[in-house]
């Protein structure tokens, strides 16, 4: 059985940073593509940063510059840190694993930007 689970979300004034951890069981990680997406009320959920199988990472829009992805085969987890954040960054992170046509999704962890 499949299972990813997010951690690590929560409420962060503006400026603050918080790290998504990802964990995941049931796959063969390392062979995974590992992507951290975001949806927002109202809105599709969209790309956030995917780190390839061989440790390629690619950002999209306004993660450039201040998130950082990364992962750890060992521990079959992957990381999303997020430094400078803004209230535009409060969604619901999911985190996916996708190989050829296989995909999973996490459950999502809440990050509020406020003050």
């Amino acid at each position: 059985q499949v299972q990813l689970v997010e951690s690590g979300g929560g409420l962060v004034q503006p400026g603050g940073s918080l790290r998504l951890s990802c964990a995941a069981s049931g796959i063969n990680f390392r062979l995974y593509a590992m992507g951290w997406y975001r949806q927002a009320p109202g809105k599709q959920r969209e790309l956030v940063a995917v780190i390839a199988s061989g440790g390629t990472t690619t950002y999209v829009g306004s993660a450039k510059g201040r998130f950082t992805v990364s992962r750890d085969n060992a521990k079959n987890a992957v990381y999303l840190q997020m430094n400078s954040l803004k209230p535009e960054d409060t969604a619901v992170y999911y985190c996916n694993a996708r190989v050829e046509h296989y995909s999973y999704w996490g459950r999502g962890t809440q990050i509020t930007v406020s003050s």
